[in-house]
């Protein structure tokens, strides 16, 4: 899944806290009946950019959580393989 992001007038939404809007679309690729790959459009929002921001900081510090216990799984998993 993609996203394409591009800025918004905030005259087409109002916004009390940022001015400044974004529109994102999230797609995905599918195969065509030809077997070519198309991209498709799941669905759109728009929000203003400081809560984008927000959503996107957070999205962060959870996908780096993830990380930090898939890496500790590996080295479990490593130490496993390699112990005698």
């Amino acid at each position: 899944m993609a996203k394409v992001i591009s800025a918004v007038e905030a005259a087409a939404v109002e916004s009390v806290e940022s001015p400044k809007m974004v529109s994102i679309k999230h797609t995905r690729v599918m195969k065509n009946p030809n077997g070519n790959d198309v991209t498709v459009l799941d669905w759109e929002e728009t929000k203003d950019v400081d809560t984008a921001i927000s959503d996107c900081e957070s999205m962060k510090a959870n996908l780096e959580a993830q990380l930090a216990e898939c890496e500790a799984e590996l080295v479990d998993y490593i130490a496993i393989r390699d112990a005698e």
